[in-house]
């Protein structure tokens, strides 16, 4: 995936209600952008850390400035936008480039199912494949990635729903996509989220399975690499 406008390098001020970031611009102005992220950022968001903003003349968007990437002091980017993960997943799943999955004909995505909710990708084939994807960004030691990196009752949501689908005699796959570059592991920050913890334990053990990738990420895009190891504990890493 390449980022539609050449991003700018900026240095952030500071983030607040979740979805905003005043940012300085490399002329010293000041300008507020879009924070696509939900989550808590833990680690991402201080004040003066170098960021990648994309830019956008659309008349109908109110913020000129989308926040996309952290470039930390090591050369390393975070990818920001939680939407990121499904607009590199879905090309990578049209064109069967992801190991590990069972044999599929068809790609759909953002199909209904399971109590109304809606599932990130459907691959229709002998046995339907349910694909939930996560974007992941929290890493409190180096080179370990975790997930959630805050309370997630709609991430809990869907791991009883990816269950359901397995009960119902349909394959399901939790797919997590580590927005790091200097990340070669996953793990589950059960810490923040028991909840999720226990949900992702009643889902494995009935079937969910799980995948993880790591991904290629600078300014120009981001694009997905390579499977890295799950670990239920952080002590198995």
């Amino acid at each position: 995936m390449e980022f539609a406008t050449p991003l700018i390098a900026a240095r952030l001020i500071r983030r607040y209600k979740r979805f905003l970031a005043d940012v300085r611009l490399p002329d010293g102005t000041e300008a507020v952008a879009h924070c696509p992220n939900p989550g808590s950022m833990m680690g991402m968001a201080d004040e003066g850390i170098k960021i990648w903003l994309e830019p956008n003349d659309d008349p109908h968007k109110k913020l000129k400035y989308g926040w996309r990437l952290i470039e930390q002091d090591d050369g390393h980017f975070v990818g920001v936008d939680t939407g990121v993960p499904n607009r590199v997943v879905g090309p990578a799943l049209l064109a069967h480039q992801i190991a590990g999955l069972p044999p599929y004909d068809a790609v759909r995505a953002e199909v209904k199912y399971a109590d109304k909710s809606r599932i990130d990708f459907l691959l229709s084939g002998a046995v339907d494949t349910y694909v939930e994807v996560k974007s992941v960004t929290l890493s409190r030691t180096a080179g370990l990635a975790e997930f959630p990196d805050s309370v997630t009752a709609r991430g809990a949501k869907h791991l009883e729903a990816l269950t359901q689908m397995v009960a119902q005699g349909h394959r399901a796959v939790m797919f997590y996509m580590v927005q790091r570059t200097d990340c070669a592991a996953l793990s589950l920050a059960a810490d923040i989220d028991p909840a999720y913890a226990a949900a992702f334990a009643r889902a494995t053990k009935a079937g969910v399975q799980v995948l993880a990738y790591d991904c290629a990420i600078d300014p120009k895009g981001v694009k997905l690499r390579r499977p890295v190891p799950f670990a239920w504990d952080r002590a198995d890493i």
